[in-house]
């Protein structure tokens, strides 16, 4: 028997990998964050399975599930939306599995910031523009931030940012970034990527929160910051630049 952490990627039922999917079609439980993963995608569950949305549910009651499961000799599907690595809160339960002596592995997903670049049909890596992109959130309701990995700090790198968790907190983004990467800065919020009722608002730090207010979003919205959002006259990558040779690719002799 074994707990198998799923990704289920950002919304789009078809955006689910196929070790992910095959896994959902062959276990006899389910087990899935109901808000936030596509009933299409647990749908593939056996018709005999027990799928459960584990929303209502505590940490202690989601491990009950899994002892019971375990019992039987029944395989778990975790499903979790987007890539459960990042505030999937899959440690803690990892944690108490190992504690209990249950295996489990993990399958990734297509993470928001990703399909949000996606939908933008954007890089987030532009040659002398930005070449490293922050994951991050601020503090709202939810755990507070380690030292150090405030906006304000983060933000003195100028690299591009996708900051998950915050669409309620935009103010103080605003605040905390329009000095650092000035109030002209592109800023992207992306509502729901994948969805039917996919969102995205595209402005900058100086506008970005009317358009927000105006729309009334509160909730389940991925914040992109930086100027790679809007940038034009870039230098191209060197990859495919005629005199760059490497292994794949050797100089021609002349």
């Amino acid at each position: 028997m074994s707990v198998h952490f799923i990704g289920a990627g950002p919304g789009a039922p078809d955006l689910i990998t196929v070790r992910g999917l095959n896994l959902i079609r062959r276990c006899k439980v389910v087990l899935y964050a109901g808000s936030l993963v596509p009933k299409e995608i647990v749908a593939e569950a056996p018709a005999d399975a027990r799928v459960l949305d584990t929303a209502p549910l505590n940490l202690d009651q989601i491990i009950e599930e899994m002892l019971i499961a375990d019992a039987a000799g029944h395989d778990i599907a975790r499903v979790h939306s987007g890539d459960p690595s990042l505030y999937g809160a899959i440690g803690e339960q990892m944690r108490r599995l190992d504690a209990l002596g249950i295996a489990y592995d993990v399958t990734p997903g297509v993470p928001a910031f990703a399909a949000a670049a996606a939908a933008l049909k954007s890089e987030l890596t532009l040659p002398d523009i930005s070449q490293t992109v922050i994951l991050t959130r601020t503090a709202t309701r939810s755990s507070a931030m380690p030292t150090g990995e405030d906006l304000a700090s983060l933000g003195r790198s100028g690299a591009t940012l996708a900051i998950h968790l915050s669409v309620t907190n935009l103010a103080n983004v605003v605040r905390e970034l329009s000095p650092l990467y000035g109030a002209d800065c592109p800023v992207v919020v992306a509502y729901r990527v994948g969805w039917p009722d996919q969102l995205l608002l595209r402005g900058t730090l100086a506008d970005i929160r009317d358009q927000v207010k105006a729309q009334g979003l509160t909730r389940t919205a991925l914040i992109l910051v930086g100027r790679v959002l809007a940038a034009e006259g870039f230098t191209d990558s060197r990859l495919y630049a005629a005199d760059h040779h490497h292994v794949l690719r050797p100089k021609r002799p002349a």
